[in-house]
């Protein structure tokens, strides 16, 4: 029987530090911290909902992140 693969470690870091940071400066924060992938998304944006681990998502308005989440 195969072994079951052991998803990635996501990043120990709380997406709200993000919260208010220019776009730009937060998605370069976030590579560094570790995250695998940033996504930055209109306010109202129509996106997919599926769970991808190492992913950040910014919700951006006027330049700055209005908010943040895993996946």
């Amino acid at each position: 029987m195969a072994p079951i693969p052991t998803p990635p470690a996501e990043p120990q870091d709380s997406p709200e530090r993000y919260v208010g940071l220019e776009a730009g400066r937060a998605e370069r924060l976030a590579r560094e911290r570790g995250w695998s992938t940033v996504r930055s998304l209109p306010p109202g944006a129509v996106i997919t909902m599926e769970y991808r681990v190492g992913r950040l998502n910014f919700e951006v308005g006027d330049g700055k992140v209005a908010r943040a989440w895993k996946g």
